[in-house]
């Protein structure tokens, strides 16, 4: 399968090439830093080069109601794969009820352009083979930023190449028509991030930083994983070390503001902004005191908001920052 080989060689290729760029103090959960701080400015410049000036100009040309449906059609192709992962998970509830989405809005919702499971109120699932991975305890492993795809992890690269064995849009033939799907998939989602990612290019201080913590973060939340101690400590919040070596202004989403201001997903091409809605939650649960002793609490995220709600940016099933275009 053509999309499937090119998937592993970008995988293996950004693996191999980690260690040609270094900085002069990585940490041991970031060991590819140089590397993944050189990737990250590479994608950037071809978002802003040619991808966002297309997905600006895809809103500027197409009303919303053409917009939410192709949403919608992406959304339910995705569907499939969730509900193989759900399956994989053990968790036969949440695969059956995500089988009848897809069904139901194949057939009742034209191929998937109007999204009448939801209004049958059937839930919405998130799952890869990333997620299943770490669901039976495989470590995430350095992260890894990918040319064009973005933040990811070794363990969530490794599950993307699986996740293309299970998409049915990797099938279609003939070739030509598959890119000119994951085109208009990855224009579709770009188009739907353009606030958010203009948000954290004017709010954060390190780009790199924030979307880093707010990916890892997002990951820990989907995994149930709510302890916050679990997550990495890369020195942030004493301006880590920045290529080169040199410390420069960071962001740490475990604080109110940022937390805020990360509600917000990957986009292609490195402009990303991971979505740090249970960061902000947690933020939110730790203001309660504790009575004047000096214990820590251990800070429970709550249910982040619905992102398949009226009003939202996201689209149905573009939760990010892990969706990948092929």
């Amino acid at each position: 399968m053509d999309t499937t080989r090119a998937a592993w060689a970008v995988v293996t290729a950004g693996t191999l090439l980690a260690g040609c760029s270094t900085v002069q103090t990585p940490s041991k959960e970031d060991p590819f830093e140089g590397f993944n701080r050189t990737v990250f400015k590479v994608n950037d410049k071809i978002d802003q080069v040619a991808i966002r000036p297309v997905a600006k100009a895809y809103n500027a040309v197409l009303p919303q109601p053409v917009r939410t449906s192709v949403s919608n059609f992406f959304s339910n192709i995705g569907d499939v794969t969730v509900a193989a992962n759900k399956y994989a998970q053990g968790d036969i509830a949440a695969g059956t009820e995500t089988v009848m989405r897809v069904v139901i809005n194949t057939i009742f919702g034209l191929g998937g352009l109007f999204d009448v499971a939801t209004q049958a109120k059937l839930p919405k699932y998130q799952a890869d083979f990333g997620l299943t991975l770490g669901h039976y305890g495989v470590p995430a492993g350095p992260y890894l930023v990918l040319p064009i795809l973005g933040p990811s992890t070794v363990r969530d690269a490794a599950g993307f190449v699986v996740d293309r064995y299970v998409d049915p849009s990797s099938y279609i033939e003939p070739t030509w028509a598959a890119y000119t799907l994951y085109g208009v998939r990855a224009i579709s989602l770009r188009a739907s991030l353009l606030n958010a990612t203009d948000l954290v290019a004017d709010a954060a201080l390190d780009k790199y930083s924030f979307i880093r913590n707010g990916y890892l973060q997002r990951r820990h939340y989907l995994l149930g994983q709510d302890d916050e101690t679990a997550l990495p400590d890369y020195g942030d919040a004493d301006g880590g070390a920045g290529i080169g070596g040199t410390s420069g202004p960071a962001t740490n989403l475990n604080t109110p503001a940022a937390g805020a201001q990360g509600a917000s997903a990957t986009a292609p091409g490195g402009a990303s902004a991971a979505s740090a809605t249970g960061a902000s939650a947690a933020a939110a649960d730790g203001a309660s005191s504790a009575s004047g002793t000096a214990a820590t609490t251990r800070r429970k995220r709550q249910k982040p908001a619905d992102l398949d709600a009226p009003g939202q940016t996201l689209p149905r099933g573009g939760y990010l920052p892990s969706v990948r275009f092929w």
